[in-house]
Parts: structure tokens; sequence; C-alpha cells
């Protein structure tokens, strides 16, 4: 379920971005291809619109679709990675020294 909700955040961000770029911030873009006569399908403003609603229901769906992908996130806490594990143990089954001062004079002996 989680990689569906993952493809379809991508799907969704995929066409908010090309909705946001066929958008003009001042009225033209796409909408300015539309208006080409008087007698015409879908208006300039119209079709600038449809563009303006597309963009905040995609935008709507990309923060619902966040948050549910934040919800049904798979959370396997009680499950260790065998090689985690392994590691650990190895770690924890080493003995411990003291640590080594880097800082202390050495204690070099000449030696005759």
């Amino acid at each position: 379920m989680y990689i569906f909700v993952s493809i379809l955040i991508l799907v969704v961000s995929i066409l908010l971005g090309l909705i946001v770029l066929v958008q003009n911030p001042k009225g033209g873009g796409l909408a300015a291809n539309f208006a080409s006569g008087g007698a015409q399908f879908m208006g300039a403003r119209q079709t600038a619109d449809f563009l303006e609603k597309a963009s905040w229901g995609l935008a709507i769906a990309l923060l619902f679709l966040s948050l549910t992908a934040t919800m049904i996130i798979p959370r396997d806490f009680g499950v260790k990675n065998t090689n985690q594990s392994e590691i650990i143990d190895q770690v924890s089954g080493q003995k411990t020294t003291t640590p080594i001062d880097f800082q202390a004079p050495e204690n070099n002996t000449p030696e005759e």
C-alpha cells in the first residue's frame, strides 16, 4: 500500500509541476493560445480558471497523499536484520580494553 501511495505522490507531483509551468503569472501562458478568435470553445479566462483550480486540487491531493503516506509507512520495530544482530553480537563479545591516551608521553626505554 505504501508503494502505491508513493507512486501516486510521484504522479501528482509531476502533474502539478506541469500545470504550474503551463501557467503564466501575467494571465497568458496556455490561456493565450486558446484566445485566437471571437468564437471560441474555452475562453482565455476560463482556461486560466481551470488551470488555477487544477493546481489547487493537485496541491491539496499532494498534501493528503503525503499525510496518508506518513500514516501507513511500514514500521518494523520488533524485527531485526540478521546482519545487524550479528554485528551487535560481535561488538558486545569483544574484550574491553582501557582507552588509549594519545596525550600521555610515550614510555620509550632506550635499548642498549
